[in-house]
């Protein structure tokens, strides 16, 4: 019990942390740029690793298909999910280059990408974010602990760090950081349809 209370207080304690209104107008910020890009028929490319590789799947499977509402579907892929591309890049190319591959085949300016790297470290997101700024494509991250290296090749207000150590507790931070993306998306677009 007492491990269980300690890990819910470390949960609740990143949360509280993260309750600023400097990361809540950065969500704002990245969903409003989201629905500027869908409104002017582009896309939304994401992508990650591990547990982040399936926060990345469900995100573009909460606009794809639905969260709340029956609406239009919203154009977001996850570059997670092709086995057969992610194994060819890795073979040929190597893994560092399995997101920004696809971004080269895919991306368009006027896309976004999210990235997400618990660690800020990862060298596939950092090079799918360099060929993202490359092509135009405007990124945002989603990192943790100091932000590692990503936070030194984008601007900072395209960013959000989650404030803690933990990879768990970052990754739990970063499901709610796109679950309210996705709502505020979903809704705008919605209202759109239903005016």
């Amino acid at each position: 019990m007492d491990k269980l209370s300690s890990m819910l207080n470390e949960h609740i304690n990143t949360f509280n942390s993260a309750n600023t209104p400097e990361i809540l107008r950065k969500i704002n910020y990245f969903a409003d740029t989201i629905i500027n890009c869908i409104k002017h028929g582009n896309k939304v490319l994401i992508a990650g690793n591990g547990g982040s590789a399936a926060d990345a799947q469900h995100f573009a499977a909460e606009l794809v298909v639905r969260l709340k509402y029956n609406r239009d579907a919203i154009p977001v892929m996850a570059l997670t999910t092709d086995t057969s591309i992610i194994t060819a890049i890795g073979n040929d190319f190597g893994y560092d280059k399995i997101f920004s591959r696809q971004i080269e085949a895919l991306g368009e300016p006027g896309d976004k990408f999210i990235g997400i790297s618990t660690s800020g470290d990862s060298s596939n997101i950092i090079s799918a974010t360099n060929v993202a700024k490359e092509l135009g494509i405007c990124t945002f991250i989603l990192t943790g602990k100091t932000g590692g290296e990503l936070c030194s090749i984008i601007d900072t207000s395209n960013v959000i760090i989650a404030p803690s150590n933990n990879t768990a507790r970052i990754q739990e931070f970063h499901e709610f950081v796109l679950h309210a993306i996705a709502e505020i998306v979903e809704d705008y677009f919605y209202k759109l349809e239903h005016k």
